[in-house]
């Protein structure tokens, strides 16, 4: 199985320790499923960990480096604008390149979606209710 999961989802991973996102970024580094990521989206992680968050430039490239380790690096090959916030056309994007099985999100507007492309859309706790005996 293959996830590509949102800024948001990363963010809560490295910023709150044994969060829920924590927890299912964890589950990868275990490799009990496949990671996907895009350039679009490392680059909004890694802005946002620096505007928002105070990550200076050396956390941050630790944290890029860190999800690289991680993750398949795919670039999407076609530009998608499906809902109103462009950073998450970028999610969709990434997950139709990967032929990821779901994105796993706290974004509303994708949430709303449910399915785009036969590429499921879930929670975190979705995620995570998924694989219990890993936990």
């Amino acid at each position: 199985m293959r996830f590509v999961f949102d800024t948001n989802v990363y963010i809560s991973a490295f910023i709150v320790p044994r969060s829920k996102s924590d927890l299912a970024y964890r589950l990868a580094e275990r490799g009990v499923f496949e990671l996907a990521v895009s350039d679009a989206i490392l680059k909004e992680l890694t802005g946002k960990l620096g505007s928002r968050f105070g990550y200076t430039a050396e956390d941050i490239r630790q944290v890029e480096n860190a999800v690289r380790e991680v993750a398949i690096v795919f670039g999407p090959e076609t530009e998608l604008s499906v809902v109103p916030d462009e950073p998450d056309n970028r999610i969709l994007e990434c997950a139709i390149a990967a032929r990821a099985s779901a994105i796993v999100t706290g974004d509303r507007h994708l949430l709303r979606l449910g399915y785009y492309q036969e590429i499921g859309i879930m929670t975190v706790s979705d995620l995570l209710y998924s694989f219990p005996s890993m936990l």
